[in-house]
């Protein structure tokens, strides 16, 4: 029988990546499901918002990624904070109750964005840029909290770049940027980690060159072994980092990090 994934922000840019690409492996039966239904392409309505809803989306799952989300800087009260934070704690929550047995949530390197360009970071640092990433760091917290107390395997991947068209666009990106066939890969060795692992927080980017983080543990944690790198992307299309735009500033969150 195969296993029953769910799949949150399906109709998203990288949740229909992931929903997709775990589609076409053949080895899940995949629920791919996003506040906007997209049923030309396999994805059912989810408010993620709607405890009760989110509850029986969960009957029979085994492992829920968590890809649903808002990125609002206007709106905390009205959008992140219902959305972000109160839509993860129905997922856990439904999690604990339904019996699934692990929770994959794509967080961000905005958890981190307000540490300087060459600074090192690990993975349990925190230091949000935004509302935006205040809200991952919570929900990296919220894991925690249910791995801890009730059980629930939580897996955090703190995606840096995908912007999908599989190139990065900018110096700053090339750091961080995740192709599509490594955030498939990386979703899939996140499913298929053993289970007695409980919680881990990882930084999700391709085999970049100067990556701001460190990925190379995760081959002995997770297997994963990403097979891009942005700089030989660029090569492949006669171009270095001096050929795009140039917005590496002072923070790792990116240009539009600014104290005020």
């Amino acid at each position: 029988m195969k296993r029953k994934i769910l799949v949150t922000g399906a109709a998203g840019r990288i949740g229909s990546c992931v929903a997709d690409g775990l589609r076409s492996t053949g080895k899940y039966e995949v629920v791919a499901t996003d506040i906007r239904p997209d049923p030309e392409h396999g994805v059912g309505k989810l408010d993620i918002t709607d405890g009760e809803a989110v509850a029986a989306a969960l009957e029979g799952i085994d492992t829920v990624l968590h890809f649903g989300w808002a990125k609002d800087e206007d709106d905390f009260l009205g959008k992140v904070l219902p959305i972000n934070v109160t839509g993860a704690y129905h997922i856990y929550e439904g999690a604990r109750k339904g019996g699934v047995s692990r929770v994959i949530f794509a967080s961000s390197n905005h958890a981190t964005g307000f540490y300087k360009v060459g600074e090192h970071i690990k993975p349990e640092d925190h230091r949000p840029d935004s509302f935006y990433g205040l809200s991952k760091s919570y929900i990296e917290l919220l894991g925690r909290y249910y791995s801890d107390k009730y059980g629930v395997s939580s897996v955090n991947i703190r995606i840096g770049n995908f912007p999908g068209d599989d190139r990065p666009h900018s110096d700053r990106t090339a750091h961080i940027w995740i192709s599509r066939r490594d955030m498939v890969q990386l979703a899939e060795c996140c499913i298929e980690a053993d289970p007695s692992l409980k919680f881990l927080t990882m930084y999700g980017t391709s085999a970049n060159d100067d990556n701001y983080y460190d990925i190379g543990y995760l081959r002995e944690k997770i297997g994963y072994v990403p097979k891009d790198n942005a700089a030989d992307v660029l090569a492949r299309q006669g171009l270095d980092e001096d050929d795009i735009k140039q917005e590496e500033g002072v923070y790792q969150g990116g240009p539009g990090v600014k104290k005020e």
